[in-house]
């Protein structure tokens, strides 16, 4: 298996890029979020990798963080979602506004996404929650109350964007019951 590469960026050609590691070539797919954090063509680069192994090719796809390999991983382990679905979401989500949409169980952000209907965004969903973010720090995935969720809902539903609602369950102590926090959230977002 081919776990990483790290070599001289030779082309961009979205979503494909090719990187010379040794006077050989590989050719990887890649989600745009990776592709905008690659160095110009005639650099260095490395890459975390995926080698999926069908019938008919070896494809290669490749990431800039271990948490899009995560998330990719994730995404293709779903049924009837491929490698290329799989890009589609990494490439119009970040890994953590991902991990958000699955914490809040929000469809209609998956739906903005090209190729991902109604039904499958409530499927990633449902097949992703409590799967994807558990390890990245500082997402709502990732928060310790249990309540976290509902303090969100209910901040969203007063109006707050995700972000702003994120931003202030931070500042709500693990532990802390709903009612408790949505009120302490509400202070940290009325200071800030």
């Amino acid at each position: 298996m081919i776990g990483r590469l790290a070599g001289t960026l030779l082309e961009k050609n979205p979503p494909s890029i090719l990187v010379d590691v040794g006077g050989l070539g590989y050719e990887l797919d890649v989600p745009m979020s990776t592709l905008y954090a690659l160095p110009s063509v005639g650099e260095k680069v490395t890459l975390l990798t995926h080698l999926a192994i069908r019938e008919d090719a070896h494809q290669l796809y490749g990431f800039a963080s271990n948490s899009e390999r995560h998330a990719f991983r994730a995404l293709i382990k779903i049924s009837g979602v491929g490698a290329r679905t799989a890009l589609a979401v990494l490439s119009g989500l970040s890994v953590n506004d991902l991990a958000q949409a699955i914490t809040l169980q929000d469809s209609a952000r998956l739906t903005r996404i090209p190729g991902i209907g109604k039904k499958t965004a409530e499927r990633l969903l449902l097949e992703l929650k409590g799967k994807l973010g558990a390890e990245l720090d500082g997402s709502a995935a990732s928060t310790p109350s249990d309540g976290s969720a509902d303090i969100l809902h209910a901040l969203a539903a007063l109006g707050y964007s995700d972000k702003e609602a994120i931003v202030a369950l931070k500042s709500v102590p693990a532990g802390t019951g709903v009612s408790d926090g949505i009120r302490l959230a509400l202070k940290a977002l009325a200071r800030g």
